[in-house]
């Protein structure tokens, strides 16, 4: 009986033993290497590039005061629409002491010479009712007294004007009130009622009161690079799409290449500006702030209907390309059989490449390798 026992023991162990050895002979043989068969098709190749920048309005105005003072009212607020000449802020002037002081010499002097001119008229008036003056000197006298009532006006309006930045001859037109210099939106109000503003002149830009812009007209603002600018046309078509719209897209016409570069993280780079092309439909469903960031994606070339395969199945070469041919019918997989043949590319997008000889729609062309599930184990 022990006997028995131990025959059968050693026989599974032989079994054991077998089998494992022909389990890892079977693994050690060589896989057959399959590949994808790819066929070429004709279809439409364009290659494109795409620009990140932002969107701007073409024309951004700086509204700035005619006279320094201080901000007592400020009537508008960022992101209403303002008409050109709608008041957006009032200033309160602070006169200039010595300006001040020259203008209320000059109504004294003018008030001094009117009573003087006054007087004499007034007697001449009188000698001209007794005869005893020409009609000539009484119209000498008149004219006096209306040139002499002129300068008393003038005066008081140059007082009131250095005084209060208004006169009540033209409180219309006044400079106390900052108007909008063209029709837009409000994009910034820098100041706020209490700020002292300055006007500009030959030693400062002036204050800006607020930032006004038309933004029914916009335009694309970014760089290309210099490998790429040399395929670019002035009124070429493109695309534009700001993320922060849901991917809200837009048609822009390429206006303007900038024909010096700059430098950016090692690279040169070169501006270029697009118009944007506004639907109707764009504009009712969201509101275009300035400064989205947006991305362009031109067509720097392209090619219609022509032979193309996977630029996977190309090897390249040098400057030679090859694809390989299936040979004859197709077979079991691992033993099909592959013809290395050398062709004529044209133009690439990346994924598709343009063939111009050496095949036919009618032959199949080797692919990526298929990846088995066991060689995936196996790495």
């Amino acid at each position: 009986m022990k006997k028995y026992i131990k025959l059968v023991v050693a026989a599974i162990i032989a079994l054991i033993f077998i089998g494992t050895f022909v389990f890892l002979w079977q693994k050690s043989q060589p896989k057959p290497i399959v590949y994808e068969e790819l066929t070429p098709q004709m279809q439409d190749i364009r290659k494109t590039t795409i620009i990140t920048g932002k969107i701007e309005p073409r024309n951004e105005v700086n509204v700035k005061p005619q006279i320094s003072g201080i901000i007592s009212e400020l009537l508008k607020e960022p992101g209403q629409r303002v008409q050109q000449g709608e008041v957006i802020a009032k200033v309160k002037v602070i006169p200039d002491m010595g300006q001040l002081s020259s203008a209320e010499s000059r109504v004294r002097l003018a008030d001094i010479n009117l009573r003087q001119v006054e007087n004499d008229y007034a007697r001449t008036d009188n000698l001209h009712n007794q005869q005893l003056v020409s009609d000539e000197d009484y119209e000498k006298a008149r004219q006096q007294l209306k040139q002499a009532q002129e300068e008393k006006a003038a005066a008081v309006d140059a007082l009131q004007v250095v005084r209060d930045g208004v006169s009540k001859s033209n409180a219309s037109a006044s400079s106390t009130l900052i108007r909008s210099t063209i029709s837009g939106i409000i994009l910034d109000i820098p100041v706020k009622v209490g700020n002292s503003v300055i006007n500009s002149n030959t030693f400062n830009d002036g204050t800006t009161i607020a930032t006004v812009a038309n933004m029914n007209d916009l335009i694309f603002r970014g760089n290309i690079d210099e490998t790429e600018v040399g395929q670019l046309a002035i009124g070429v078509p493109m695309k534009i799409t700001i993320g922060a719209l849901q991917d809200l897209s837009f048609n822009a016409t390429l206006e303007y290449i900038s024909p010096k570069a700059t430098e950016s993280n090692g690279a040169n780079q070169f501006e270029i500006k697009a118009a944007v092309v506004l639907s109707q439909a764009a504009e009712s469903s969201a509101t275009l702030r300035s400064g989205y960031s947006a991305n362009a994606e031109i067509v720097l070339a392209q090619a219609s209907q022509v032979l193309a395969v996977p630029e996977s199945a190309i090897e390249f070469e040098g400057d030679s390309t090859f694809v390989y041919v299936l040979k004859g019918t197709a077979a079991t997989p691992g033993e099909q059989q592959y013809e290395r043949r050398p062709v004529a590319t044209g133009l690439s997008d990346g994924v598709n490449i343009e063939i111009k000889s050496g095949i036919t729609l009618k032959d199949h062309v080797r692919g990526p390798q298929i990846i088995t599930d066991d060689e995936t184990t196996n790495d």
